[in-house]
């Protein structure tokens, strides 16, 4: 669902690309923070099974509101107010659903199956990228190939998601009787959290220099928990401050779903034989994974190891750091090119403007205490590049001259700051007279292609573009608006006007670009027209998106399976599922921070990405001093060690009690 989100709030909402990624990453944040609370209520009251059934429910009910939200055209408000909630309630479902189901399934075999829950684990794993890399490609596909009532059928990404999770719980609850259901046996998270808080209420409460020091922070809740729970604690925690740093990797991660989709949304998407949604581009991620893990654990990991290379996780998930910051610096570079085409960004007592000579004779232009079109504009002349108009105020009147064929004739227009300009001159009886119409301020959304109608006719028409566009233009040189059409090639419109039908064809409409169209005559049989480009197409390709997508997910595999395993090998067993929570947590706090980079410093979307860079390399430097000093433990050799110690102990005391009986 998370593919298409963004620009659900972009194109239906309506909201500028900062708060649609605020919004799309606190919602990330919130479902990687619930499966924390839901974990503690699957081991502490409900069980895996309990917990999991109802939130699946949660689950599949908001879904179905989102959809059907969408469903009613034109009252944004209200769906916005019941998308959030259904937001919210997925969040929530999913809090359930993440931690248990795993767990649920590795239940069902016994301790003597190990072979067999391996073999689960890893069907488990591949149907999670499998399920991912359907969504992700076929998600976008719903929304963008499939129109309801004229737009993009958000209606339909949602709907589906929301009938298979009905579908899933229906199969999930027919397989009830064949399960084995663990019964809450108390979550060592909240445990974990009562040593750690006691004994900071200890240490803070014998805080005078006559009680006597002790070895270890974590020593003053010995008072009330035992000696093995603070020891492991004490393992877990040592892995935790590990864990500080790793948000990071998440905050530049997530953003695919964000960033890297608004950057997709100004490329060019056609790779010939197929276009691609700009959200779709998110399915090279789970696809990249399921390719790389064979080829890293199979080929990359015992080569480096054939070489005598120390390639420590340590080191590893720094390197997938790196990765990452590679990746967003390619992005940058990237971003730098797309805006080239872009529209330059005004500032206060700033304006564009340009001319359009539609006479059939040369025009010369001038505009008052303006030094601006030096040489005179030639009949139906491509325009240049817009000219840059500096006001004296908020808004300014000017007088504009225009020569032709030895006459001079003058016209005010009033120009407003930050606004773009066109000056159309044409013939009229027998003379010349003009036009200053508002342009594009900014290219189209979403790839989308810009299209406004001129009409030099002398009688009025009605355009049909396609089937769901129909245009009417009064006569004598008026303009209709802009009109936001997919890109395509559209060769099938017909212009009707008082003297019959007659077909239209505009040619190639491209991603991002903006045209206007002036119909100049009707001849033979066909209408007359010329066209020019406004605002560039998209010229840079949206495979330029496959580098940075390639070292991201590289970057994933050596960082995300590296610490999860090296994280579970450096606690006892019965601390997995604290370190689980650690985990989820680092991916809830990076998006967080993604969130409020958007909001609160909002800037260029290259330094954005240069910021994130920087950023994210600082923090692997400070990870990989961290890292040196840890030492790797065997939270097994350090349970042996204890209890040695504790039977040693008791043999003294045995010792000493046999003694003084003799005496």
């Amino acid at each position: 669902m998370r593919a298409v989100l963004t620009l659900y709030f972009l194109s239906f909402f309506h909201w500028d690309e900062n708060l649609s990624t605020a919004v799309y990453h606190a919602f990330s944040a919130l479902c990687y923070f619930t499966p924390v609370i839901g974990a503690i209520m699957a081991d502490s009251w409900l069980g895996k099974y309990n917990d999991h059934l109802p939130l699946h429910c949660v689950c599949c009910w908001p879904s179905d509101k989102v959809s059907r939200c969408h469903s009613i055209p034109g009252q944004p408000g209200s769906s916005c107010v019941l998308s959030m909630v259904g937001l919210f309630l997925i969040a929530l479902g999913t809090g359930g659903i993440k931690p248990c189901v795993s767990a649920f399934g590795g239940d069902q075999f016994e301790e003597e199956h190990t072979s067999e829950r391996s073999k689960f684990f890893s069907i488990f794993y591949l149907s999670i990228n499998a399920g991912s890399l359907i969504s992700t490609f076929v998600t976008p596909v719903l929304r963008g190939d499939v129109k309801c009532f004229g737009e993009d059928c958000y209606a339909l990404a949602f709907g589906v998601p929301a009938a298979l999770m009905v579908l899933a719980l229906v199969v999930f609850i027919a397989g009830s009787g064949l399960y084995r259901k663990t019964p809450p046996q108390g979550n060592v998270l909240l445990e974990v959290c009562k040593c750690i808080g006691f004994a900071i209420k200890n240490r803070l409460k014998n805080r005078s220099r006559e009680i006597p020091k002790r070895d270890h922070w974590l020593d003053w809740a010995s008072e009330k928990y035992s000696k093995q729970l603070i020891g492991e604690v004490k393992m877990v925690t040592r892995v935790l401050f590990l864990f500080i740093p790793l948000p990071m990797f998440w905050a530049l991660f997530d953003q695919q779903g964000s960033r890297w989709t608004l950057q997709a949304t100004k490329m060019n998407a056609d790779f010939g034989i197929y276009v691609l949604q700009p959200d779709q581009m998110q399915f090279l991620n789970p696809l990249l994974i399921l390719v790389f893990i064979p080829i890293f654990d199979l080929g990359l990991y015992p080569l480096i190891n054939m070489c005598k290379l120390n390639f420590t996780p340590i080191r590893k998930m720094a390197t997938g750091m790196i990765l990452a910051g590679l990746a967003f610096g390619l992005a940058a570079v990237i971003e730098v090119k797309i805006n080239e085409t872009d529209m330059p960004r005004l500032v206060p007592k700033e304006s564009l403007i340009r001319v359009l000579n539609l006479a059939k004779n040369p025009v010369q232009v001038t505009i008052q205490d303006k030094d601006l079109f030096q040489q005179p504009v030639e009949s139906f002349q491509n325009p240049a590049e817009y000219s840059k108009l500096i006001l004296n105020g908020e808004q300014q009147s000017l007088h504009f001259t225009l020569q032709h064929q030895g006459l001079t004739l003058a016209f005010n227009y009033t120009v407003k700051e930050k606004s773009v300009y066109s000056l159309i001159v044409f013939a009229a009886e027998g003379s010349l007279s003009s036009h200053l119409i508002t342009d594009l301020e900014a290219k189209p959304e979403n790839g989308l292609a810009a299209v406004r109608f001129i009409n030099g006719l002398s009688q009025d028409v009605n355009l049909t573009v396609d089937s769901n566009k129909f245009i009417a233009v009064q006569k004598n040189y008026s303009a209709s608006e802009y009109s936001l059409l997919e890109r395509d090639i559209y060769n099938n419109g017909k212009c009707i006007t008082e003297t019959g039908e007659f077909p239209l064809e505009l040619g190639l409409l491209d991603f991002g670009a903006s045209y206007t169209v002036v119909i100049t005559n009707i001849s033979g049989g066909a209408v007359e027209i010329w066209k020019s480009e406004d605002i560039k197409a998209n010229n840079v390709h949206m495979a330029w998106q496959l580098p940075q997508y390639l070292l991201i997910s590289a970057g994933e595999v050596m960082f995300s399976i590296t610490g999860l395993a090296f994280s579970y090998s450096q606690s006892p067993a019965s601390m997995k599922s604290v370190l689980q929570a650690g985990w989820l947590l680092t991916v809830a706090v990076g998006n967080t921070f993604v969130l409020i980079v958007a909001e609160a410093a909002p800037m260029a979307q290259w330094a954005e990405f240069v910021l994130f860079t920087v950023l994210l390399f600082a923090v692997c430097i400070i990870f990989s001093i961290m890292g040196y000093f840890y030492v790797s433990v065997d939270p097994e050799d350090l349970e042996e060690k204890e209890e040695k110690r504790e039977t040693s102990s008791r043999g003294n005391m045995i010792g000493l009690v046999t003694q003084k009986t003799k005496l």
